[in-house]
């Protein structure tokens, strides 16, 4: 991008991990199908009812601000948020405003601007009436009146998200997610990169995953982004600002900006201007369109909302920082370090293993067993090759995946390794079944024969068969073809079933070929 500097700032929406909503005692549940079930009174919006905040919701925002070192506030109120669309029953979003619950922090040595609490809105969903057996005939009349069964929940169809494929097609409405938690945490405008936008939200996912405050599944909907997206050729000023919103993966993030990027550019160089506006993503074009012309804070008439109580935050016991603390476990960063300065794993592997809980804490395990450094690099190494492969190939997440073997197997199989009595071809056989079916590995690499042969006189009977059968092979060595040696050692593993130590094999062949 000659001559232009990119400036983003992103805004991440999370729905928290809690028992029930923001301000009722409707279940929180992201896995419900059924439309319109988790819903009451007051997430609906219904005159005479009143709200009650969800401490556990307000605690988890506070523990992401400390691990932010961020500003835990004094004092804090919710706000109402006022505009009107289908999936806000209230006709306003409770949210904070003027004293959100955290300000400032840092994720990646990117500034954190704020993190504030608010409440979810309901999901949309874009039906054709043309091809759903259960809509299908329905005049939008009666759509209205399905719709309404469906609000009271007593109808337990799902309907399919999509765009609308033609005039006769129609919107529904879910309020399942209407009122759940939902922490926002805006950042500085001071990325430039479509690279380093998409690696801070892969690491704030893992934060709130190790913090326990959201599973932050992006194909759920559990962790939305939004892009403020600017260039500009003058230094130190921004461009005009377009947000993309809604981007479900952090690949989209990334080609979003990307793309964004290329089209003010693209504008700017014909002379034009970058239109500030909301616009969304396509995946299947790979390309942004039109939403809505930005609206500014003012068009939301924000005002405190009567009905909830302002609080002091800090007055309240379960929110002091003392309690908070003991909340916080080893975050990510630390955990990488400590792998890489304790057991000297690459900084490659330490990120796979951080991102991958089940799979570092076993390797942790492993590695506490070994005691020798570079026996620990060897564990880290299958760990976050073979092992991992593994759980790739048999569609497993290596972040929650129950292992078929325990810790004491593993690290017994990695000694043998470090030890010379297992080949490398061997260790990954071994691995495999360990993976299948558990299982002791010594015990293994004696049924299967896989105990790595170092013996010199046994080794030197196949040697000699191997010469004498691949006289051609031994010429060209003695030619100067280095690359023949590697053919003879390769056809000595092949006649001892993997089992030959690689080394002693080389040795012996070299001394027999030098005589």
């Amino acid at each position: 991008m000659p001559d232009y500097t990119l400036t983003v700032g992103l805004e991440v929406h999370v729905e928290l991990k809690t028992r029930t909503k923001m301000f009722c005692d409707s279940k929180n549940d992201p896995d419900e199908t059924r439309p319109n079930v988790n819903i009451c009174p007051v997430c609906m919006g219904h005159p005479g009812t009143l709200p009650t905040i969800n401490k556990e919701a307000v605690r988890h925002v506070l523990k992401v601000g400390l691990a932010l070192n961020g500003k835990l506030a004094d004092f804090t109120e919710f706000d109402r948020k006022n505009y009107f669309y289908p999936d806000i029953p209230k006709g306003y979003q409770l949210s904070q405003y003027e004293f959100p619950l955290v300000s400032g922090g840092e994720l990646q040595s990117i500034a954190i601007t704020r993190v504030h609490l608010e409440e979810d809105t309901a999901t949309s969903l874009h039906q054709d009436a043309s091809d759903s057996p259960f809509l299908k005939g329905s005049t939008p009349s009666e759509a209205g009146g399905i719709l309404k069964s469906s609000v009271l929940g007593d109808s337990d169809t799902s309907f399919k998200k999509g765009g609308i494929k033609d005039e006769r097609g129609f919107s529904l409405v879910d309020f399942n997610r209407a009122g759940v938690p939902l922490m926002e945490l805006v950042t500085e405008p001071v990325i430039t990169s479509a690279k380093q936008a998409g690696d801070f939200a892969r690491e704030l996912q893992l934060l709130l995953r190790y913090l326990g405050v959201s599973d932050a599944n992006m194909e759920k909907g559990e962790m939305r982004v939004e892009a403020n997206i600017s260039i500009s050729k003058e230094t130190g000023k921004l461009g005009t600002k377009v947000e993309v919103k809604n981007l479900n993966s952090f690949r989209a993030v990334e080609r979003a900006i990307e793309y964004e990027v290329a089209r003010h550019q693209e504008l700017l160089e014909r002379g034009e201007k970058v239109l500030q506006e909301t616009r969304g993503w396509n995946e299947s074009t790979q390309k942004t369109f039109t939403q809505r012309l930005k609206e500014g804070s003012e068009d939301y008439r924000y005002f405190p909302d009567p009905d909830l109580p302002k609080l002091s935050v800090q007055d309240i016991p379960e929110f002091s920082l003392d309690c908070l603390k003991k909340e916080i476990p080893e975050l990510p960063q630390e955990r990488r370090e400590r792998y890489q300065r304790a057991f000297g794993v690459r900084r490659e592997d330490a990120d796979i293993l951080v991102s991958n809980r089940s799979l570092g804490n076993l390797f942790e395990s492993v590695a506490g067993k070994l005691y020798e450094p570079k026996v620990g690099v060897l564990a880290s190494n299958y760990s976050t090759s073979d092992l991992l492969g593994l759980c790739k190939k048999n569609g497993l997440n290596a972040d929650t995946v129950s292992f078929a073997f325990n810790a004491e197997s593993f690290a017994e199989l990695i000694k043998m390794l470090a030890g010379g009595e297992l080949s490398s071809r061997a260790g990954k056989d071994i691995l495999a079944v360990l993976f299948e079916k558990g299982g002791n590995p010594r015990e293994l690499a004696g049924a299967l024969g896989l105990t790595q042969k170092n013996d010199d006189e046994e080794l030197k009977e196949i040697v000699t068969g191997i010469i004498s059968s691949n006289e051609k092979v031994v010429a060209d060595y003695r030619g100067g073809k280095e690359a023949a040696l590697q053919f003879l050692i390769g056809q000595g593993m092949k006649a001892t079933k993997g089992s030959a130590n690689p080394a002693v094999l080389q040795k012996l062949i070299q001394t027999a070929l030098s005589k």
